[in-house]
C-alpha cells in the first residue's frame, strides 16, 4: 500500500514532466513572422577620420546591422547613458524622462518605422493612466530615450531591407562618384 506521503512527493515531480513535455528546444522555438518588427541592440555609436557619426544597430533575431548616420550632439546623447557617465546636470533627455515620471508617463518601447529618402523615422511608445500614445520621432532622440528608460529599440523589416539597398551600405549598390 502506498502512503500519502509517498504521493506528495510523486505530484510535483509528475506536474513538472508535464511542463516539461510540453516545451520546446529554444532552436525550435518558431520565430515572430519575418514582416514584425525585431528588437535591436544599440551596438555602439562611431565616428570617423572626417567627423561624422553613425549609431550601429543589431537585429537580435537575425543579426542583420544598420548604421544610421546622426550629428556630433546626437552621439553624444545616445553614448553618454550607453557608456554609464553621469553629467553633472541633466541633458534634454534626461530632463524629458524626469517630466514623463512626474506626470506619470512612461516610455514603454521605441521602433524606427521607415528609411525615405535617407531619412529614418521613428516613433517613441508611451502610457499614461493605461492609454497609450505614440509620439513622431527623429530615432537618435528616440535611441537616447529608450536607452535611458530602459525600454526595449525595435526596427521595421522594411527599414532593414531599404538600408541593404542604400547607397555606401554592406550589400547595397555602390555610391558613384
Amino acid at each position: 500500500m502506498v502512503r500519502r506521503s509517498q504521493y506528495r512527493r510523486l505530484v510535483p515531480v509528475l506536474a513538472l514532466g508535464i511542463l516539461l513535455a510540453g516545451a520546446r528546444n529554444p532552436g525550435e522555438m518558431a520565430a515572430p513572422p519575418a514582416g514584425s518588427p525585431q528588437e535591436v541592440t544599440v551596438v555602439g555609436v562611431f565616428s570617423d577620420q572626417r567627423g561624422q557619426h553613425g549609431v550601429m544597430l543589431e537585429g537580435k533575431r537575425d543579426k542583420r546591422r544598420l548604421l544610421m548616420m546622426i550629428g556630433a550632439a546626437e552621439a553624444t546623447a545616445i553614448a553618454v547613458p550607453l557608456e554609464k557617465i553621469t553629467p553633472p546636470r541633466p541633458l534634454t533627455h534626461d530632463l524629458f524622462l524626469t517630466l514623463f515620471g512626474r506626470l506619470k508617463v512612461s516610455v514603454t518601447k521605441v521602433v524606427i518605422t521607415d528609411l525615405r529618402n535617407n531619412t529614418y523615422y521613428a516613433t517613441v511608445h508611451l502610457t499614461s493612466g493605461g492609454t497609450a500614445m505614440e509620439l513622431d520621432s527623429r530615432p537618435s532622440d528616440a535611441i537616447a530615450l529608450a536607452i535611458r528608460a530602459k525600454v526595449p529599440v525595435f526596427a521595421e523589416e522594411r527599414v532593414f531591407e531599404k538600408a541593404e539597398r542604400a547607397p555606401g551600405s554592406p550589400g547595397g549598390p555602390a555610391e558613384r562618384i
